[in-house]
């Protein structure tokens, strides 16, 4: 029953760095390195839609930024050219719905903090044109448009040219991702944003008090305005040393009591390949954000677990209609409506 159910559904990852590993490769294996190493745990994991974050790391901020981002935007465009047959970079919900139909997996691009764009608000507009289509503004710490979750003591709430951002994301039919963002600056979108917003990777802290999951007040504040929030499953964010499946669900559990069934998704974050791949040996973290960095749930490393969320939701006794909600049709519904929809 499992393995036919979680088949039969769009399941859909708002956030996996498997670009950073790719965009690591020579330029000339980029695509042959996807299919080889990526595409079959897609497969295994029956990931329909896949977000692609974008994210700049910390050597390359601030003065390579931008660099970086147009180069691992590039990276995205040749991997998808280079599997036509089994992958499409999708701008809207029409070419979602038409990857899907061919059974290719749609892939979306996704700006992670926007170290690249700095106070140039009017370089969203670029990275879209270039095929961007979420973005958030913040990572642990502070840019130039907002604080980050790692920054909450400071109360930060988004900059003047932050406030620009959102504006123009609304504009362009951008999907504003709250992930990361300090507490008042969730808070803040939330008072200003007139299109719904999406968490791409976030957890409940009323399960685990930690500045990067998510509150009942901030869950409620995405639900109303039509958003989703995608549970994230690196494990140190779920509890404090029981590291299952279970207390994944528990928070699935958790946000659909305060949201809803049909504002909730999933957001792996799958990173312990990509750090492996792109890590040395003498730079591997301990700890990130107090929490640490080399503990994840057994089974679920990576996309080809995905199958066993299923099946522990099953478990918990989940009518099929509302696991296919969690698994993928909660964000394929808000991507269709949202992406590439100008204001």
């Amino acid at each position: 029953m499992t393995d036919d159910l979680h088949r039969r559904a769009v399941v859909a990852d708002l956030h996996n760095d498997l670009l950073c590993a790719v965009a690591a490769r020579p330029v000339d294996r980029w695509a042959a390195f996807f299919r080889e190493r990526w595409l079959p745990q897609l497969r295994a994991g029956g990931v329909d839609l896949q977000a692609l974050p974008v994210f700049v790391e910390d050597a390359y901020r601030p003065e390579g930024a931008l660099r970086r981002t147009l180069r691992m935007i590039e990276a995205a465009h040749r991997l998808a050219e280079g599997n036509p047959d089994a992958v499409a970079l999708c701008l809207d919900g029409a070419q979602i719905d038409q990857a899907l139909a061919q059974d290719r997996i749609a892939l979306v691009l996704a700006l992670e903090s926007a170290p690249g764009v700095g106070e140039d608000v009017e370089l969203l507009e670029t990275l879209f044109r270039l095929g961007v289509r979420i973005a958030s503004l913040a990572h642990f710490g502070r840019t130039a448009l907002a604080d980050g979750s790692g920054e909450d003591a400071t109360g930060g709430r988004l900059t003047r040219a932050g406030i620009e951002a959102l504006s123009e994301m609304e504009r362009l039919g951008m999907l504003f991702d709250i992930s990361h963002l300090g507490a008042a600056g969730v808070e803040h979108v939330l008072e200003l944003a007139s299109r719904p917003v999406v968490a791409t990777h976030s957890s409940a802290r009323a399960l685990f008090d930690h500045h990067r999951n998510l509150t009942d007040e901030q869950i409620r504040g995405v639900a109303a305005g039509g958003g989703v929030v995608c549970v994230n499953f690196f494990a140190p964010y779920l509890h404090a040393s029981d590291y299952r499946v279970d207390r994944l669900v528990d928070h699935i559990e958790h946000i659909a009591s305060v949201a809803g069934i049909a504002h909730v998704g999933l957001g792996p974050d799958f990173v312990k390949e990509v750090l492996a791949d792109t890590t040395a040996p003498c730079c591997a973290l301990d700890f990130v954000q107090g929490v640490p960095a080399d503990v994840y749930l057994p089974g679920l490393e990576g996309p080809a677990g995905l199958p066993r969320v299923t099946e522990a939701l099953e478990r918990r006794g989940w009518a099929e209609q509302d696991i296919v909600a969690v698994l993928g049709e909660n964000v394929r519904r808000l991507l269709r409506a949202e992406l590439g929809r100008p204001a």
